[in-house]
């Protein structure tokens, strides 16, 4: 398949899957790509994903980025997770342990120099592990932030030169919640404590009411993200 009819392709999936359901667009998603992968922060997006992909493609690679400073709360889902679904996550970690970046760049590198330490620990790991698909799946919702407003289900990312899809773009946390609840899904119990969006212990706080569901993430930067999403 040439660029040309690649884009064609996308661009017709997703206006062809905008207004159908998640699954619908999972099972189309890897039956034309079988070489794809979910990410999974273990999120309570990431969750709801984990249990439809499991349902319709048991077999599709999962993974996790491992920063090593993963809350000890997300670490017993992804445990609890793997032993309810009888799966393997691949543990996908960066090139520096926390002592060798302390080493080169200094200690507490996520309080300096915070986009540097993801870049470290996410960015350049995830690069690394999407050379080896031609697509994959994101919990990204539109509603998240603005950053975000845009995302398409169905899209090329040209960040990482390879196909997205991104099934729960047009759903609400309310939408999130209502298919954890009715599934009984297994999820972080740091959302139960006021943590809607969960990243690495030292750079995500709980958010009080009526603050934006992102502003636990890197409080007190101009920063919303971390680098894997454009």
């Amino acid at each position: 398949m040439n660029l040309f009819e690649k884009e064609e392709l996308i661009r017709q999936a997703a206006e062809d899957f905008e207004f159908q359901g998640p699954e619908v667009l999972l099972s189309w998603a890897v039956e034309r790509f079988p070489n794809i992968t979910l990410a999974c922060s273990f999120g309570a997006e990431d969750v709801v994903l984990v249990d439809m992909l499991q349902k319709i493609s048991p077999k599709t690679d999962i993974f996790y980025l491992d920063t090593n400073v993963h809350f000890q709360e997300t670490y017993e889902t992804r445990d609890r997770l793997q032993q309810h679904y009888g799966v393997e996550f691949v543990q996908v970690l960066p090139k520096l342990t926390l002592e060798e970046q302390a080493q080169q760049f200094g200690e507490e590198l996520w309080k300096n120099a915070p986009n540097q330490c993801c870049n470290i620990r996410k960015v350049d790991p995830l690069t690394d592990i999407l050379k080896n698909y031609d697509a994959w799946i994101t919990g990204i919702r539109r509603d998240q932030a603005p950053t975000r407003a845009n995302s398409k289900k169905v899209e090329y990312d040209v960040k990482f030169g390879l196909v997205k899809f991104n099934p729960l773009a047009g759903w609400t946390s309310e939408d999130v919640w209502n298919y954890i609840r009715s599934n009984n899904i297994i999820y972080n119990p740091l959302h139960d404590r006021n943590y809607p969006s969960i990243g690495c212990e030292h750079c995500t706080r709980p958010v009080a009411v009526g603050e934006d569901p992102r502003a636990g993430r890197w409080a007190g930067f101009e920063k919303t993200e971390c680098g894997l999403h454009k």
